[in-house]
């Protein structure tokens, strides 16, 4: 979990932030401003100062903020003089916006504040739906308005071009003041309050912030345009309420709560994604009539309020569907104010001692928490002591218990008991009895229930000096500021502070038996340190045993060679009709040669018919241990090659999840030990993720570069690795990232193992919790009707009503569950806007019938509409990856190994597409810091989907309107380069994904189409056009060596070819599929990274072994190299060989290859055009050869 912050405001009206990783308090040094109150989101804070101005401070980041301004220059057909500028009364203005309403020239588009400033100067767009226009940028229609296009025709009356110029906001890690309101009548007084939120409101546009503030009037605002490229905002816009309004809380969702002056509590309703500011209130009466409400905070789904007697309440029942609640609950303690931040964990100021408390306890299924912590944290600048503390400190260390007695104290002294007061009795702790199923999950925590009358059950529970009374002393406070040494604290905001549920945090840790000063100060052995340690132990352990083993080696084994080491009763999908699962007892028998290695067989006994049988699986024969998703069993599969060819694996289901963790972890160890593979993947490892986000490695054997007996790829062993992915991309130097669901960028950290891979089966160090958010799509289908109009009845012929994408399977809200049991909802049901081809303001998508093109508008013929609704789910897991935060990633790419230089270079060169299209360069990335030290950006035009680096440092990317761009000048002294060149994309096709290899380029289309780009040379690197070659392709990579390889989206199985003349063998087949039966889908690969391809090629002036030579040990090529760092061999060859002195064949000698072909044994089907036998359309992984010059 990435580090967040804390923000509050102490008396004194500093504001300081304490981090989720630190222990004490940072000051935000800035301008001299004194603040009355923030408010903070994740990536900015908004304040009000005490000259009740508002300000927004914005982090810092790599990626700039960057805002696009347009003109359009308007011309319009003169008989006499051709197109110019005079135009028609009734036409638009020479210079407007795009609808051509707006007066825009290009003098008058100024800066909306002094924070920002401008990147560039105006420029015409020469770009038109990624299609490049003639020179000057024009576009030609009939007339004002109509559809353009990029050529001129004879009846062209109009035309027009975008000019372009970017704004960049500058004011980073500073407070920025908002700009006020030109007219004062508009904005009469100043504000008092404000609240930060809505930036996970269903179906927003990632980036958009809900500004609420209050007057000193009692009147609310609403911040108009707030949103991540503009962080300031447009304008304010006055929200009638039906009183005057004192505090105002805006949840991250669509909960805004406020309070008047009479005590009562205002409620919006009707916020969503088209009417952010809500369209009513409600109101809601106050717990008690004596005390009204002062203080109001709303979560996601929770409610916290503060009277004005100082109590606080919980209100039960708050979510979307009532944002109202039911009831009011009254919690311990006394607060000045509460604050809920993400996951609805609550903050408190305690009345009495201005102290800054958590909440503990605070889950999703117990929303009010359990208890009241104070946070123990000092700020940074009090840490500044002189070095006698560190020097006692250091004598304690080393001189033990006589330094110790006598520079520290357990306990308060007595001048400091004096100071302190006696000591406040605690607050007696309720009981937490087992609840029952009935019970709610509020009644075992330390509340209340409101009554009519004065609560006596509160006489039990001390004041709010309890709170401070919790015996935790102050982190490196030499001059305390509270009674008992604490900062005063005005207000708290965790709008952006993530903490999750069990996390452990520092800032309630004290150390016994030193003073607060020396507390700052302790020593700590950090996890490296620990890591040097255990790897020294373990090597001098293992030594030890060599030395004492050597004596005895002559002696015979006094054990039997052949041990059971599980038996275990599971279910088992059975091979024959009807399938079903069937209860078997399962035994695994290890067997241990004299050379030491081991070997092992599983065992699974059934009885069928009263008889009693069992099959048996050898686990050196295991290509891959797979676990499946599944809603109601814990289940995995067992691939053999002989099982792959079947399209059947051994399929086993556990009665719970540990025991399917137990025998995951037990059968993988047995697989790797009979294998011999152990410990972290190699750098020439192959890595691939799975359609459901698994992880798996192959080693690269050395029988896979036979040429005489080349190994199948359906015997290549797959391990699993702990973890979550979508996108994975590897170098032949150990660097690997990984892109999560939820965009999440992971750097792999060199461990193994993690997840259900737990004991022995995982390494001991380098593995963290990793967490993935990814959507469940269903669809609303409806049919029109002529009396009705579109109705859920449709026709007999016509999909489910609720259904999946392709319509063949009903799935409703209620019975759409999670993809397994490891999934978890952390949303509702919503509507998802963002589907291909648009939609409307309701979410409907028209259409003539099912299945046709969707659109997002309503024309005559339209007589079908769907509607995409989705939900998020969690998965907590683990796995050898760190997060690399903050910016979320679309697409990355890591430089493969060149021939000519092996790894010569200290710097990895790695490019990356950010979620909203921005295009990154990673710097400082090596071996030694695959994380790297931070993101340059680099500027474009639109918003980019894919971006490829070859291993000649060729940057190619795709925007996301499909137009294909080659970066120049990209060298290690010159990382990002100097422009972006356009590259015409195919006729009449959209390009989404490029990948560049030593001197190929390949890119896909929309339609599954692949293309190869003709005419690249190192004079031309951008080609002169491109060629078709492949259809049915769903992604394609291309090796340092142009090895090409395919995802098929037909393909039933990956697989890999070894050239012209070579064999395709499938790697991993998936199990034929019965109606009902519940049976996995195979691995599923759908990208793979071959980090080494080409890795073993030999250096500029070494000459290159003949053909016939194995790869020596020393890193020679094999002939013909064409496998990631594999020294794969086939028939044929890749063309021309390297002659000495080359590093790599030039692009005449390249041609994009015959088409995918396999050539399979007797009794094998062949694989043509990317297709699987029987006409499988799951997905596969294919190989495309080099061919011969």
């Amino acid at each position: 979990m990435p580090s967040s912050a804390l923000w509050a405001v102490d008396l004194f009206g500093r504001v300081c932030t304490l981090s989720t990783a630190a222990q004490h308090w940072e000051l935000c040094r800035d301008a001299q401003l004194e603040f009355k109150r923030v408010s903070a989101a994740a990536q900015c804070c908004w304040g009000i100062a005490c000259d009740h101005q508002v300000y927004v401070r914005v982090g810092s980041s790599d990626v700039p903020i960057r805002r696009r301004e347009e003109a359009y220059e308007n011309q319009r057909w003169n008989p006499v003089g051709g197109f110019c500028e005079t135009l028609l009364p009734s036409d638009r203005w020479p210079w407007s916006d795009v609808s051509g309403l707006q007066h825009r020239p290009l003098d008058g588009v100024a800066l909306p504040s002094p924070h920002w400033e401008w990147e560039s100067d105006w420029y015409v767009d020469e770009n038109f739906g990624g299609e490049p226009t003639e020179k000057g940028g024009w576009t030609y229609a009939i007339d004002f308005p109509a559809t353009y296009t990029r050529d001129k025709k004879w009846n062209s009356c109009v035309r027009r071009r975008r000019w372009i110029r970017y704004r960049r906001y500058k004011s980073r890690d500073t407070w920025a003041q908002i700009p006020s309101q030109d007219d004062p009548k508009q904005l009469p007084d100043p504000f008092n309050d404000l609240s930060v939120g809505g930036w996970e409101i269903t179906d927003e546009p990632v980036g958009r912030l809900s500004v609420w503030a209050v007057s000193l009037q009692g009147k609310v605002w609403y911040r108009e345009d707030v949103s991540h490229p503009n962080p300031e905002g447009s304008s304010w816009s006055l929200v009638d309420t039906p009183g005057e309004v004192v505090q105002i809380s805006c949840g991250p969702h669509d909960l805004l709560w406020a309070t008047l002056w009479e005590g009562q509590a205002l409620v919006r309703e009707g916020i969503n994604r088209n009417h952010p500011k809500g369209s009513s209130w409600s109101i809601v009466e106050p717990p008690t009539s004596e005390n009204g409400i002062m203080h109001v905070s709303a979560g996601v789904g929770v409610l916290w309020a503060v009277t004005k007697d100082r109590k606080v309440w919980f209100r039960r029942g708050v979510n979307s569907y009532n944002p109202c609640g039911t009831s009011w609950i009254e919690m311990v303690g006394e607060m000045a104010m509460v604050n809920v931040g993400l996951n609805d964990q609550v903050w408190g100021i305690g009345w009495a001692d201005r102290a800054l408390y958590f909440r503990q306890g605070v889950t999703q299924s117990e929303l009010s928490g359990r208890t009241w912590k104070a946070i123990v944290a000092g700020r940074e600048c009090d840490r500044s002591h002189s070095g006698s503390s560190s020097s006692l400190l250091s004598a304690g260390c080393f001189f033990g218990d006589e330094v110790r007695g006598s520079g520290e104290s357990c306990g308060p002294s007595d001048s400091e008991a004096e100071r302190l007061g006696p000591e406040p009795e605690p607050a007696p702790e309720v009981a937490s009895p087992a609840s029952t199923p009935a019970e709610l999950p509020w009644t075992n925590i330390d509340l209340k229930e409101p009554k009519g009358g004065p609560s006596h059950a509160a006489t039990g529970f001390a004041e709010a000096s309890d709170l401070s009374s919790l015996g935790l002393l102050p982190l490196g406070l030499e001059e305390p500021e509270g009674a008992d040494g604490h900062p005063l604290w005005a207000w708290v905001s965790g709008g952006g502070c993530a903490v999750e549920a069990h996390s452990t945090l520092k800032w309630f840790t004290v150390q016994s038996g030193l003073s607060p000063s020396v507390q700052t100060l302790s020593l700590s052995i950090t996890p490296a340190q620990t890591a040097a340690w255990r790897k020294q132990i373990f090597q001098q352990l293992t030594e030890r045993t060599k030395r004492e083993l050597e004596n005895f080696r002559h002696y015979e084994q006094a054990v039997e060679q052949s041990v059971w080491v599980k038996t275990g009763a599971l279910q088992w999908w059975c091979d024959w009709k009807p399938h079903k699962w069937v209860d078997v007892r399962v035994a695994l028998e290890q067997f241990t040669g004299h050379d030491g290695a081991r070997d092992s067989i599983l065992f699974i006994y059934y009885v069928v018919h009263e008889e009693k049988k069992y099959i048996h699986v050898f686990l050196n024969e295991v290509t891959a241990l797979v676990p499946v998703l599944s809603e109601a069993k814990h289940s995995f599969a067992l691939y053999t090659p002989e099982r792959t060819r079947q399209r059947w694996p051994v399929r086993l289901a556990a009665a719970t999840e540990q025991d399917m963790s137990d025998w995951l972890a037990l059968l993988n160890l047995s697989c790797c030990e009979s294998r011999r593979v152990h410990g972290r993947p190699s750098p020439q490892a192959i890595w691939s993720v799975t359609c459901k986000g698994d992880i798996f490695v192959s080693e690269p054997s050395p029988d896979l570069e036979a040429p005489e007996r080349p190994l199948p790829c359906d015997q290549m062993f797959w391990r699993q690795m702990g973890g979550h992915l979508r996108v994975v991309e590897a170098n032949s130097r150990g660097v690997v990232w990984g892109i999560g669901y939820d965009h999440t960028a992971w750097v792999y950290t060199g461990g193994y193992g993690g997840g259900c891979f737990q004991g022995l089966a995982s390494s001991t160090s380098n593995i963290y919790t990793q967490s993935d958010v990814k959507c469940v799509y269903i669809y609303e289908n409806q049919r029109w009707n002529p009396v009705t109009g579109y109705t859920s009845r449709g026709l007999p012929t016509d999909r489910y009503m609720w259904s999946d994408a392709t319509g063949l399977q009903e799935c409703t809200k209620a019975s759409t569950k999670p993809p397994s049991l490891q999934w978890a909802w952390v949303s509702d049901w919503f509507v998802d806007f963002s589907v291909p081809g648009g939609a409307d303001q309701e979410g409907w998508q028209y259409a003539s019938d099912f299945p046709a093109s969707y659109h997002g508008y309503k024309t005559m013929k339209d007589f079908v509409r769907r509607r995409c609704w989705a939900r998020k789910c969690k998965l907590v897991t683990s796995g050898p990856w760190l997060e690399v935060a903050p910016i979320a990633l679309g697409d990355v790419s890591i430089i493969p190994e060149s021939p000519g230089a092996p790894g010569s270079g200290p710097s990895i060169a790695l490019w990356a597409v950010s979620d909203k299209g921005d295009v990154l360069c990673r710097l400082g990335v090596s071996e030694l810091n695959p994380a790297g030290s931070s993101w340059l950006h680099v500027g474009t035009d639109q918003p980019f989907a894919s971006v490829s680096i070859g291993a000649c440092y060729q940057v190619w990317a795709v925007a996301r309107d499909g137009s294909a761009f080659y970066r120049g000048s990209v060298s290690p002294s010159k990382p990002a380069g100097d422009c972006w060149y356009h590259i015409p994309s195919p006729p009449k096709q959209r390009l989404k994904q490029v990948s560049v290899g030593h001197t190929a380029v390949y890119a896909l289309d929309e339609n599954g189409n692949m293309w190869y780009r003709q005419g690249v040379t190192p004079s031309y690197p951008q080609g002169s056009g491109w060629e078709h070659v492949s259809n049915n392709v769903r992604r394609v990579s291309v090796g340092p060596l142009d090895q090409v390889w395919g995802d098929g989206a037909e393909a039933g199985r990956p697989c890999w070819g070894r050239g012209r003349g070579g064999i395709w063998v499938p790697a991993l087949a998936s199990p034929p599929l019965s109606p009902g039966s519940p049976c996995s889908r195979g691995l599923g690969l759908q990208r793979v990274c071959i980090p080494g391809l080409g890795h073993r090629g030999q250096s500029p002036g070494k000459p290159r072994p003949e053909p016939g030579n194995r790869v020596s040990p020393h890193g020679c090529a094999a002939p013909r190299a064409q496998g990631a760092g594999l020294g794969l061999r086939h028939r044929g060859g890749l063309g021309s060989p390297l002659r000495p002195g080359q590093c790599h064949q030039g692009p005449q000698d390249f041609v994009p290859g015959e088409g995918w072909r396999a050539e399979r044994g007797a009794g094998q089907q062949a694989l043509e055009c990317g297709r699987s036998p029987a006409g499988d359309p799951r997905p596969g992984l294919l190989l495309r050869p080099r061919p011969l010059a």
